[in-house]
């Protein structure tokens, strides 16, 4: 049996507006910084947590990986 892929999201600062909704919907990976834009920290993601914050991001700024 093979191991369960690891979800990423990727976050593309160019295009990202700063609306802060993917920290909101993912807390413990997401916070932001002192003007509202997204830092990414380090661990593993909710597959499903990371494909609503994809969906949600109005400026579609995030995607995801998986290895």
């Amino acid at each position: 049996m093979s191991p369960e892929p690891t979800t990423e999201v990727r976050i593309d600062r160019i295009r990202c507006s700063g609306h802060g909704i993917c920290a909101q919907l993912l807390p413990e990976t997401i916070r932001l910084d002192e003007w509202g834009y997204p830092i990414q920290g380090a661990g593993r993601v909710d597959a499903r947590a990371a494909k609503r914050a994809v969906d949600f991001c109005p400026a579609r700024a995030l995607r995801l990986t998986s290895d």
